[in-house]
């Protein structure tokens, strides 16, 4: 088994979904090759840390919000014709907590989407598919049961594929032959890339 293969299976692992035989091969793979032992350590922090962010709950007395509220109110400048906001601000606590735990969690989907440069390949069904580099392939007459995920690589779709694909961080070739039967997604802004790493937790927490 090669590194490339070895980090594909390990986000079917990390999911839940590798089967015992792919399990066993992994396992022998990452007690032989160093690379890969500290690449799964890094995805299962990562991990934890996304179900640990998205399992975050803020709760504060009405004491300490207001005296939060205060102090956001105080570092900002006085113009007169912000008044109506600050007081809007005032009156609804909650939501200011709300926009704050938010921004903390973008900005640490931020640093991750910044640091993250390695090539994953997700899909249910890739055996027919090809790894070269950076690049991945869906030969000529391959036809691809469910979805298919390119990050930081390369995706040229010769063959067909039966679901959606998605390519973040890379590029997108598909030849006139091909067949995407669902939504073809490219998502290269922070943004994007953040809200698609949460829809896929809540996701992933769902199943």
């Amino acid at each position: 088994m090669n590194c490339n293969v070895a980090v594909m299976l390990m986000h079917d692992y990390l999911d839940d979904e590798l089967p015992h035989d792919d399990l066993a091969e992994l396992k022998l793979h990452i007690d032989s090759c160093e690379s890969c032992c500290t690449r799964l350590e890094q995805l299962e922090r990562t991990e934890a840390l996304t179900h640990s962010m998205m399992d975050t709950r803020v709760t504060i007395s009405p004491q300490q919000s207001a005296q939060l509220t205060n102090r956001i109110m105080s570092s900002l400048p006085v113009k007169r014709r912000r008044i109506g906001f600050a007081s809007w601000i005032r009156n609804h606590p909650a939501v200011s907590v709300a926009a704050v735990f938010a921004l903390v969690m973008f900005s640490s989907f931020l640093a991750m989407w910044q640091q993250d440069n390695d090539l994953t390949v997700r899909g249910g069904d890739l055996a027919q598919v090809i790894i070269e580099g950076d690049t991945v392939t869906v030969p000529e007459g391959a036809h691809l049961k469910g979805d298919l995920t390119v990050e930081n690589g390369k995706a040229n779709v010769l063959g067909d594929v039966e679901g959606d694909v998605t390519v973040i961080s890379g590029s997108l070739y598909q030849a006139s032959t091909a067949h995407i039967s669902g939504e073809v997604k490219q998502i290269d802004q922070a943004l994007d890339w953040f809200w698609y790493k949460v829809t896929h937790s809540i996701s992933s927490l769902a199943y």
